[in-house]
C-alpha cells in the first residue's frame, strides 16, 4: 500500500530576509526552482533587493543562498508573487538544487 505525501511533509518553512524584510514562508508558499524560488508575499518587495534564504532540503543540512529579487508582481489586494534568483551558489548548493527541484513538483510514493 502506498501513501502519498505533500510538499508539506517534505518540506519546512523557509526563511527569507533582507535589510528590511523578515519572512518565515509555510511550504504552500513558494517553489523551489533551480536557480532561485517563487513565493508568495502580502508585501511589495523591489526589485533588485539581495535577500538571504536559508533552505533545508530533505537529507541535507541547513544551507544559505543569496539572491535578488528579479521581479515581484501582484497588488496589496491580493499579494504578489516574488521571483528570487540565486547568486553565488556553491557547487554543492548548486548540486542539492539541481538534484531537489527535479523532483519537488511531482507527488512523492512512500
Amino acid at each position: 500500500m502506498s501513501a502519498s505525501k505533500t510538499k508539506s511533509d517534505i518540506l519546512r518553512s523557509l526563511t527569507v530576509q533582507s535589510s528590511a524584510t523578515l519572512l518565515n514562508l509555510s511550504p504552500t508558499s513558494f517553489r523551489i526552482r533551480k536557480n532561485g524560488i517563487e513565493f508568495s508575499t502580502g508585501s511589495e518587495i523591489a526589485p533588485w533587493t539581495e535577500m538571504t534564504v536559508e533552505l533545508q532540503l530533505p537529507g541535507t543540512k541547513t544551507f544559505s543562498c543569496t539572491g535578488v529579487v528579479v521581479a515581484c508582481n501582484g497588488s496589496r489586494h491580493v499579494g504578489f508573487s516574488v521571483s528570487l534568483l540565486f547568486t553565488g551558489l556553491t557547487d554543492s548548493a548548486q548540486q542539492r538544487l539541481n538534484d531537489f527541484s527535479s523532483i519537488a513538483a511531482i507527488s512523492v510514493r512512500v
